[in-house]
């Protein structure tokens, strides 16, 4: 590949020329699709490459109300760094908040798994669907290697939930893989990255990860690892993609 990839290793050029052609092929296939933005490392590589490629997917974040301040700080560099692509946020209906912390507590997602999952459920999965109505398709940065719970995940798979098509264009790439392109094409991150939390998420859910950690094990400490998803990424069994 040429200029501005030619710094990354050929191997981590053969990925990014797949990776590109899938955003590409999503763009013309499954209009209209959007990319949900998290700002994690992987988020901000696959940012970087819509804007950088000119790619026809709109980019939207989901903001909690509880993210950490180097969270919102990435949120304004990447407005400033990306302004043919920005990004669109949504915000938890405020009325459902209020009812949630006045009826259990402004932390109660401590107590009790499905206390945090009526959290989850309020702060990002209803957003969310707000985010993907009336869209075909949606693109996300998991890797496989992220998590016990995304083992099993496919390139493009059908989201039942949502009714619509999932892409997870960087599923195979490694951590190292996605620091190389980071550093090599001067992608901004948040600054939390530094700090030991290869996993960022909301403040109070989120702690760095000692040395040896798994890199999911700062989200949702407290629980089992089985249980550390917010639900953005669930599967719903015995549903199948329109004919």
């Amino acid at each position: 590949m040429t200029t501005p990839y030619a710094a990354l290793s050929p191997a981590l050029q053969d990925k990014l020329t797949h990776t590109i052609a899938l955003l590409q092929r999503i763009a013309n296939e499954f209009s209209p699709a959007v990319f949900a933005n998290s700002l994690g490392a992987e988020d901000m590589v696959l940012t970087d490459l819509i804007a950088r490629e000119q790619i026809g997917i709109d980019i939207f974040s989901l903001d909690t109300g509880r993210l950490p301040a180097e969270t919102y700080a990435l949120m304004q560099q990447t407005a400033e760094t990306y302004p043919s692509k920005p990004v669109t946020v949504f915000f938890p209906r405020a009325e459902s908040v209020e009812q949630y912390v006045n009826s259990q507590g402004i932390n109660a997602f401590y107590g009790s798994i499905d206390a945090r999952k009526a959290c989850c459920r309020i702060r990002k999965l209803e957003p969310l669907a707000r985010a993907l109505a009336g869209k075909t398709a949606w693109v996300t940065g998991l890797r496989r290697e992220q998590s016990t719970t995304r083992t099993d995940m496919q390139e493009q798979e059908w989201d039942a939930g949502n009714g619509l098509q999932k892409f997870n264009p960087l599923l195979a790439w490694s951590e190292k893989e996605v620091w190389a392109y980071i550093k090599a094409l001067n992608v901004p991150y948040n600054a939390l990255h530094d700090q030991h939390y290869p996993s960022i998420g909301c403040a109070p859910c989120t702690r760095a990860i000692a040395v040896g950690e798994d890199v999911r094990a700062g989200r949702w400490w407290w629980e089992n690892p089985e249980n550390k998803e917010c639900g953005l990424h669930a599967k719903v069994s015995g549903l199948t993609p329109p004919k």
